[in-house]
């Protein structure tokens, strides 16, 4: 493992979130090698001691799982109304984190990474990844859906950052959707089929990045291969360790 920002590593060792990792080091509680460190200052975590308040940080394997959500599972840690988590579908791993959330009524592919810097470039806007969702509504023909899909479709004042879609016939009278965005905004396909008039049936995320859901069925989870974390490195502009 080469060395990296101080910050990654106290995200990447589930100690903080890359901002809070920030805080801890402009308010001077982290060394490297018994040195307080600035923001910006780089760690190799292996060969290096890394500490928070004196405390040693240990350095934590890299864990990317690919998990299809069910419909009914909520997507954190716990849950006020005693519905299942996705954390229960999963083994226990110190410092995973979800990329993006998906509501309860949605499906389809999570990704969750023990990477906070990785994770917070995948749903920063300024990266503009993609995800791909399968959509079932019904509401307006499918000219009518054709020619609104056509035109910018503004939500909160911004155009959705639309990036293809298409649209065949479903079961009894609905349409089914094929949208890949480059945004990642709470709600924002919901949002955007409420705009254009369509009641939403069935959403399921396909894809984020380079990662598809494949043959994972509901409730089932795969970690991430080599090739694959490296396809997510090479998207986020991060380099490879």
């Amino acid at each position: 493992m080469s060395s990296m920002r101080v910050q990654r590593a106290l995200a990447r060792a589930g100690i903080a979130s890359r901002r809070n990792a920030e805080a801890l080091i402009l308010a001077g509680r982290v060394a490297v090698n018994g040195r307080v460190v600035s923001l910006g200052e780089k760690v190799d975590p292996v060969r290096d001691v890394l500490t928070v308040d004196g405390r040693r940080v240990k350095p934590a394997p890299r864990v990317w799982i690919a998990l299809h959500k069910p419909l009914g599972v909520v997507v954190s840690r716990a849950d006020g109304k005693g519905r299942r988590t996705v954390f229960e579908l999963l083994p226990r791993v110190a410092g995973l984190t979800y990329v993006g959330r998906l509501d309860v009524m949605t499906s389809g592919l999570l990704l969750l990474t023990t990477d906070g810097e990785a994770a917070h470039r995948l749903m920063h806007p300024r990266y503009q990844v993609e995800r791909s969702y399968r959509v079932r509504v019904h509401g307006r023909s499918e000219r009518e859906i054709a020619s609104a899909l056509s035109k910018p479709i503004v939500i909160d004042g911004r155009p959705v950052n639309l990036r293809q879609w298409r649209i065949r016939p479903a079961a009894k009278g609905s349409s089914e959707l094929l949208l890949v965005l480059a945004e990642g905004r709470h709600r924002i396909v919901r949002r955007m089929c409420e705009r254009l008039g369509l009641k939403v049936e069935k959403l399921t995320r396909l894809s984020y990045g380079p990662i598809g859901l494949g043959r994972l069925g509901p409730g089932e989870w795969r970690y991430l291969s080599g090739k694959e974390v490296r396809a997510i490195s090479e998207v986020i502009g991060l380099p490879e360790e």
